[in-house]
């Protein structure tokens, strides 16, 4: 686990109250805590009309960027806030690259869907296109390739459209 030196700070993920995502985010950009939530937008119809809404894209977690022994219960204490995501109590913090790899798929976010879990297949890496870089695992379906990229910090995954010929199988 990396831990990060005293006066350093770093991105952890917490885990908040249902539906209460962007209300955290809110909040706690209020009290000064630098903070992301990763959103997609999604065409949504219900009988009568579409609309495009905006989802996290990872329900119930935030991601703050801060120096953990300072900051920490002032993060906790913020209303809708239920934990730190960590090993044995401890927050984990989450590897920039990962947090780039948020960035960039959620400024895709019209080619991503969601996992409700992690599938088993081939693992991949992008070597062209917006996604150029990512690791993760390959599924078939439908003679398309999808590229699901595990966030092994939240144990979160996303599935990603993308051209088989983009694709570099890893040893």
């Amino acid at each position: 686990m990396n831990i990060p030196e005293i006066d350093e700070t770093a991105w952890y993920a917490v885990y908040v109250k249902s539906r209460h995502e962007f209300k955290v985010a809110e909040t706690l950009t209020q009290k000064g805590v630098i903070n992301t939530l990763p959103t997609l937008k999604k065409m949504k119809q219900w009988s009568d009309r579409k609309k495009v809404v905006i989802e996290p894209l990872f329900r119930g977690y935030v991601f703050v960027n801060i120096n953990l022994k300072q900051d920490k219960y002032n993060t906790l204490y913020t209303d809708g806030v239920v934990k730190f995501i960590g090993i044995k109590n401890e927050p984990s913090a989450v590897p920039e690259k990962q947090m780039i790899w948020m960035k960039i798929i959620t400024d895709n976010s019209e080619k991503v869907t969601l996992n409700s879990s992690i599938p088993v297949g081939e693992k991949v890496k992008v070597t062209y296109g917006p996604f150029k870089g990512l690791e993760g695992t390959v599924i078939h379906e439908r003679n398309a390739s999808r590229l699901t990229v595990l966030f092994d910090s939240i144990t979160q995954a996303v599935s990603v459209e993308i051209n088989p010929e983009y694709l570099k199988k890893l040893k």
